[in-house]
């Protein structure tokens, strides 16, 4: 079926409604780890700012994590399900290649015959599906559109490597964006590079090798990492600024992707932020990939510190390589 083309709201806009997040209630702190693999709470908190992280259970994966954040959103849209004209979900850990896994939340808010699918784009995806969804609502083909980043790459990573375990949690961010008749996205900015493919990514399992089946592990070449999301990212906060003609004083909050701690301190630097007006998670819940903005988004919107009319900036970077940012008016 075909997107609904609205007859009764006539708007070039779209709005952040409602927003929600879950993380599970299972936790894997930095002492647990040193248990675990050749590493120290000291090493970890050093190197990236992560002091614990939340780990799926057997009986979550994406989809469960997707809809309860979901609901989250849309009870705080003031919506019901019924009333989406579309989901996008950012996901790069579903457990199924297909159905997408947004066909599968669909199915359980109960909604059907709207469009539902998955964008990937690593830890990036939630910027990613933002932009489309504003996209269908600027055209006037969409009212409200359901926006979810969903990962749970604890699950991608080696048991014993140290490298990578120690930086990603599992969870789940949801956002529902509206027709407006103000702005409230002032725009997304995103880019690809594909030519680092070999520093940041995961195999899919190969079905014909046994051995091979065990090998399909995340990758990831840290400094060579470090270094390009430092120089994308510094490019791109300037430049979503610069698109609007405004300096970072202009801004209430950075919400950026809570990666490492570093990362996200050179950001603020090179805006000239201070860390106070920097929402971070990264401590409570590591690395959540797309899951990252959204759950950091709705925190601090639930704790009282995002205040509607406040200017934020969203931004993330991730395998692909993929990185973007969001100019939102709350």
């Amino acid at each position: 079926m075909s997107v609904r083309q609205s007859a009764t709201v006539q708007t070039c806009y779209a709005r952040l409604s409602g927003t929600g997040h879950f993380l599970p209630a299972t936790t894997l702190t930095n002492a647990e780890l040193e248990q675990r693999v050749d590493t120290t709470d000291s090493w970890i908190r050093e190197r990236t700012g992560i002091q614990t992280r939340h780990i799926a259970d057997a009986t979550e994966s994406v989809v469960t994590m997707g809809t309860e954040a979901a609901k989250q959103a849309l009870a705080a849209a003031g919506l019901e399900a019924g009333d989406l004209d579309l989901i996008v979900m950012a996901t790069t850990s579903a457990d199924r290649a297909f159905p997408s896994a947004a066909c599968e939340v669909q199915h359980a808010l109960g909604v059907t015959d709207i469009p539902a699918f998955d964008v990937a784009a690593a830890c990036s995806g939630f910027i990613f599906a933002l932009s489309v969804a504003e996209k269908y609502i600027i055209s006037g083909a969409a009212n409200h559109v359901l926006v979810i980043g969903s990962d749970t790459l604890s699950r991608l990573c080696r048991p014993d490597d140290r490298n990578t375990i120690v930086l990603f949690g599992d969870g789940a961010g949801a956002a529902v964006l509206s027709a407006a008749d103000s702005p409230g996205i002032l725009s997304t900015h995103i880019y690809s590079a594909g030519e680092f493919a070999s520093l940041l990514g995961a195999d899919h399992p190969n079905r014909d090798d046994e051995a091979l089946q065990q090998e399909a592990w995340l990758y990831m070449r840290g400094r060579e990492v470090f270094k390009v999301a430092v120089e994308k990212l510094a490019s791109l906060v300037e430049d979503t600024l610069n698109f609007h003609g405004m300096t970072a004083q202009e801004l209430d909050w950075l919400i950026p992707h809570q990666a490492n701690f570093r990362i996200i301190q050179a950001t603020a630097k090179k805006l000239g932020l201070p860390l106070e007006q920097v929402v971070m998670t990264l401590a409570e819940t590591g690395n959540t990939s797309a899951a990252s903005v959204p759950i950091a988004l709705d925190w601090a919107i639930r704790d009282g510190r995002i205040q509607r009319g406040q200017t934020l900036l969203l931004e993330a970077f991730g395998g692909g390589f993929a990185w973007g940012s969001a100019l939102i008016r709350y």
